[in-house]
């Protein structure tokens, strides 16, 4: 269950760092909450963290594309933090892509980017 993931509230943004591969089911959970919480939170901003994945198969990207999407409905802004090189070349190579969705290259220049509005 991706209660493992824990969302922390840093002032007005939320935190989720994913530390584990999760199951699709479990990313689906994830996306929920995330949402629940932007919204009990009146959060401006989400960071996900991803530093600690080795792998982001094309239904994670395309769910963080999909929860970056729902949470700038609600008002908010989403960024992912921490792809890993190979990850990120891995993507490439696959064609799997973030279309509209901020990233940053760890936790501090994300914050500084939704900060920067």
């Amino acid at each position: 269950m991706s209660s493992r993931v824990p969302i922390l509230r840093q002032g007005d943004v939320l935190i989720a760092s994913i530390q584990e591969e999760l199951s699709d089911g479990d990313i689906l959970d994830l996306q929920l909450r995330i949402l629940e919480e932007v919204i009990r939170c009146r959060a401006s901003g989400v960071i996900v963290d991803v530093s600690a994945l080795d792998v982001l198969d094309s239904f994670g990207s395309r769910s963080l594309s999909d929860m970056a999407q729902a949470v700038r409905l609600r008002g908010s802004r989403l960024v992912i933090v921490g792809i890993q090189p190979d990850v990120a070349y891995s993507m490439v190579l696959l064609g799997v892509t973030l279309p509209d969705v901020a990233t940053a290259l760890d936790l501090d220049r994300g914050l500084a980017l939704l900060e920067a509005g």
